[in-house]
Parts: structure tokens; sequence; C-alpha cells
């Protein structure tokens, strides 16, 4: 037993970790779990004058979501977003830590220019972060000097969603493959096949081509013939590589179920927005739905799920990736794809449960014990005595309706706008810090950069 005075007692949880739920406490010394309790508090427990007690109220206690895709926007787009904003919203979301991408302004292609990025987080950031080396067509030595301790992973573009990132270049492909020291995170979406499809569709619309052509734009055979090329590469020079954002039910058959996912070398990722939506819901939701990989099918949406349940994929995220409303409201074709989601993922992926569709337990691990396991994330993802103390509560029988005036992204909307969810984040620590609490930031809390036992 422990018999240190924790600085925060959590009493009254229903803990869920590690595939088991159960009623308990949580003790919390400076930035660490010291000790998990079931049931009764043991009376060997020592607690100290300045001990502070939050009774939970039979909330449930998770671990903190760690969303392994995120784009804060920061430096050179921050009328988008900034770390600062985002990371908040992030926060009151349960989000306790972040990976995110190197399509800034500048991009993020030098070494130089990442450490710049990492100074920025320890400045600006509530949760704790880290930030990917970005991938080009002629930077592979910078990319190279990556270091997999303290860096999540490098980011390739195998489809130009974004500026000229694209790396097309077969021959920097294979060299990024087999000489990489760390996880490779791609987004595979074939160009070629796009620009093919695009031309198709304006020769017969102008610059009027409807919205519902997306996902025929952005289509199953891109994403296929991308994602299958990335695992070809990966198991020619067993890469350690993570297909980001999978949208198709075709794509399934690229992944194993099989194998341990801390054995795994091909891991995959699906975001929260292609398990809820689908392409029945473009005509409501207008370009507020446009990503990149399209939204599809609600067969390709079940397929997903279907995955996810048989470990099939490995990890939710949520590809967050804010643009003005301005910007999405021109046309299709000059409407950015993206959208904000980091503050709403894990009460929608609480909704699914709420619908029968997924257990809570398989969401905790999902949003918290793979994106550790997968990026071998030092002490976090996980209640355990010892690891740091990222832990929400949420309140899982509070109706809300999200609305602009509740959402905290600097862009000012959110694709979930009208939606009634029925579970709410309360309280949110960072490294053992509360961060917030029902709708309260502390606003002097700053998160830690990511390390990775590699």
């Amino acid at each position: 037993m422990n018999n240190q005075a924790p600085d925060i007692l959590i009493v009254n949880a229903v803990i869920v970790n590690e595939g088991k739920t159960f009623r308990g406490a949580v003790a919390i010394k400076d930035d660490l779990i010291i000790g998990i309790y079931e049931e009764q508090l043991n009376h060997q427990l020592a607690i100290g004058a300045s001990t502070k007690i939050i009774d939970a109220g039979y909330k449930y206690l998770l671990p903190g979501v760690i969303d392994d895709q995120v784009h804060f926007r920061e430096p050179g787009l921050t009328y988008k977003g900034e770390i600062a904003t985002e990371s908040r919203a992030a926060v009151a979301g349960g989000v306790t830590s972040f990976m995110e991408m190197p399509n800034t302004n500048p991009q993020t292609l030098t070494q130089n220019l990442l450490e710049e990025k990492y100074k920025l987080g320890a400045q600006k950031s509530m949760a704790n972060y880290s930030f990917y080396m970005g991938a080009s067509n002629d930077n592979l030595e910078e990319v190279l000097k990556t270091d997999p301790k303290t860096v999540c992973g490098i980011k390739v573009f195998m489809g130009a969603s974004t500026g000229n990132m694209l790396v097309d270049n077969i021959e920097v492909l294979a060299a990024i493959f087999e000489k990489a020291h760390t996880l490779v995170a791609t987004h595979c979406e074939d160009e070629p096949t796009i620009k093919a499809n695009t031309e198709a569709f304006r020769k017969e619309y102008g610059d009027d081509v409807p919205l519902a052509a997306h996902p025929l734009i952005r289509s199953e055979e891109a994403c296929y013939k991308s994602s299958s090329l990335a695992v070809s590469l990966a198991k020619e020079f067993n890469t350690r590589l993570h297909i980001l954002h999978l949208s198709t039910a075709h794509e399934m058959i690229l992944f194993d179920n099989d194998i341990p996912l801390a054995e795994k070398r091909i891991t995959g990722e699906v975001c929260v927005h292609h398990l809820w939506f689908s392409d029945e819901d473009y005509e409501k939701q207008g370009n507020r739905i446009k990503w990149n990989p399209a939204i599809k099918t609600s067969s390709d949406r079940a397929a997903l799920l279907e995955a996810l349940l048989e470990d099939r994929i490995d990890v939710v995220a949520t590809d967050h990736a804010p643009h003005s409303l301005e910007e999405k409201n021109k046309k299709y074709i000059q409407a950015p794809s993206g959208g904000p989601l980091v503050q709403h993922s894990l009460v929608t992926m609480l909704e699914l449960s709420r619908q029968g569709k997924i257990s809570i337990e398989k969401v905790v691990e999902k949003m918290c014990h793979a994106p550790a396991i997968c990026f071998q994330v030092a002490d976090r993802g996980f209640i355990r005595k010892g690891y740091k103390a990222d832990l929400v509560l949420v309140d899982m029988n509070k109706e809300w309706t999200v609305a602009p005036q509740n959402s905290y992204y600097k862009c000012g909307w959110s694709p979930f706008e009208g939606q009634v969810f029925h579970s709410k984040v309360t309280h949110t620590f960072i490294n053992g810090k509360l961060a917030f609490e029902n709708d309260t930031f502390d606003e002097t809390v700053r998160g830690e950069r990511l390390s990775f036992n590699r």
C-alpha cells in the first residue's frame, strides 16, 4: 500500500480501465497516479489535511483520450485554429494528449521547424502534445534525423490532401519505408485516380460539381490503391506503418486481427466522422462534413465499425481540422476538406455505446489504451499506479445539445450542431492538475511533451 497523502483523491467513481468496469477511487500525488482502490478505500491510505477530495458521484472515470491525428493550424493558419484554442477544446472533450500534423505554414519539413513547434506547444498547449515530422519528395535527409523517443512519427501524404507535401516519387517513398527509424503514418489516397475522377465530373458540371460527387471523386479505388501500396512497402521493408483515417470496407482486407497490438507492424485508424456519418448526410450537412478521405456509404460505415470491434482497426481518432465557415460555405470544388472534432469525439463514441454498437470498455481501449500501445507512449493511456494522472470524469446521464455557444473551437462551429448527446465530460486532469471542471478552465495548466518507449 502507498501511505503517501495524495494531493487529490477521486472517490465514488465508476472506473473503466483495461476491459473492466468497477466502482472505486483513484489517488493522485504530484503528476502521478499513486493508488487505485476498488469499492471502499483501504484504511491504510493516508489522507492529508490538504488532500482535495472529489466525490465523483458515480460518474465514469476514464483514462485521458490520446488523439493521434489533429491539425491545430499553428503556425501560419491561426485564423482557423491555434494550439491554445484547440487544445482547450480537446481538454473540454476529454482529450488529454494529441499528435499534430505537419501541414502548417511553414510546413514542418526540417528538424529546426519541428522543434519550433515543440516550443509553441510548451508555451501554449493545455493538453500533452507531440508533433509529426513531415515528409516530401526532397527532404529525406531531414526525415531520417527524426528521434523516435521524442517524436510521435513521420507523416507521409500519399495523396495530395494539402499543400505540396505529396510524396509521389516511388523511390523516395521506398527510401522512407526502408530507412525510417520510427513509426510512419500515412494518408492514403491515390492522386492520379482522384485527378481523373475530378476531371470527369468537371467535364460534366464545370465549377458546379455537386458535393454528392465527393466520395466518388475520392473513391474506394483511390483509397485502396494507395493503402495497398503502403502495406506492400511496409511488408517489403518491415516498416512500422500506421494508416490514418480509413474509410472503406474494401481496405479492411489489408489488416490482421490475430496479432496482439504491441506486436503489429501494420496498424490502422478510423475517425469518429467515418463511424457516425454516411453519404446520406451530405444533403443536410453540406461541406461541413467534407473530409479527405471522403465519408462514404452506410455499408462502409458498418464495415469500419465491425473492423474496429474485430481489432482489424486499432485506434479511433479525429483528424480534427478546423476551417472558417466562410471557407466551408464556398462551392464544393473550392471548399476545403476537414472540420473541428476534438471536443466531441469521446461523447460521440459514448453515444454509439449507448446505442449498443460498441461497449464502453472497447471505446476506452480504442481511444486511450490502443494509441498508447500503438505509438509506445510512455506512462499514459491507462489508469495504472505510477502512470501520469491524465484522467477524465464523464457524467453518463447528462443530456445536452451541441451549439456554437458551447463549442470551444476557434472557428466557431461544429459538424455536430443540433446533435443531442447523453454524456458529458465534467472534469479533465492533465498530469494531476484539474484543467477543466464543469465548463471552467484552469488557464495556468500546460501539458507536457510526450515521450515514447522505443
